[in-house]
């Protein structure tokens, strides 16, 4: 795994412990929100940037992940994903979730790169619906052992659902990572869009309506 931004010698940060509030800045915030400690990360506070690097990495990783469709090329990106963040900490506002910023941060890194490198993704493999690294669930799994008919059922499922989620236009395709992967709601996935939360309802009700009648078959 890519260590670069929890590098405490390259940053000049501490330990990766809660950062201590008393170093909130101006804005009237939780001083134990996201947006508090990167506001403080703002006016010089390096062990603050540690603590949200080491808090959000797996979670980016995993983002870019079912973008890019390659673990290395991923980790990459969360590299500067992170790294962005910290070269923008000065500019950072507190308008809205931490995490909205950080996310419309690794859409955009993500976007460009799979616009820079469309030619070369024919032969990639894509798990969407990989296990979980922390937990091991794996959807669409039934509890019992399947028969091997199941198990060629659900990896032909499987393998239709990533296709055709690959497949939607890119406003659609990142939504839909971000709502049913990433658990992001509405407000949440259009403030990383730029869209309202009437249109981010629309874009997804589009696109679960095309991969409903894509994937028929399968129900």
């Amino acid at each position: 795994m890519a260590t670069l931004v929890l590098d405490n010698s390259a940053l000049g940060a501490g330990s990766a412990a809660r950062p201590d509030s008393h170093a909130a800045g101006a804005v009237d915030l939780d001083p134990a929100s996201d947006a508090a400690v990167m506001l403080r990360v703002a006016v010089g506070d390096d062990e603050g940037f540690n603590y949200l690097a080491q808090k959000y990495h797996r979670a980016i990783i995993h983002f870019l992940f079912r973008m890019v469709r390659n673990q290395a090329i991923a980790e990459e990106l969360a590299q500067e994903v992170f790294l962005r963040v910290y070269r923008s900490r000065e500019s950072y506002r507190a308008e809205a979730k931490f995490t909205t910023w950080l996310y419309r941060i690794a859409t955009n890194l993500a976007v460009n790169h799979a616009r820079d490198t469309r030619h070369e993704r024919a032969a990639r493999n894509v798990y969407l619906d990989a296990p979980d690294e922390e937990t091991g669930a794996q959807p669409d799994v039934a509890d019992d052992e399947p028969s091997v008919e199941q198990r060629l059922l659900r990896d032909e499922r499987m393998g239709a659902i990533r296709s055709h989620v690959m497949a939607l236009p890119e406003r659609q395709r990142l939504a839909v990572l971000m709502h049913k992967y990433q658990g992001m709601d509405y407000r949440q996935i259009g403030e990383v869009l730029k869209l309202s939360e009437s249109a981010t309802k629309s874009l997804l009700f589009r696109a679960y309506q095309t991969l409903r009648d894509k994937l028929k078959d399968f129900v």
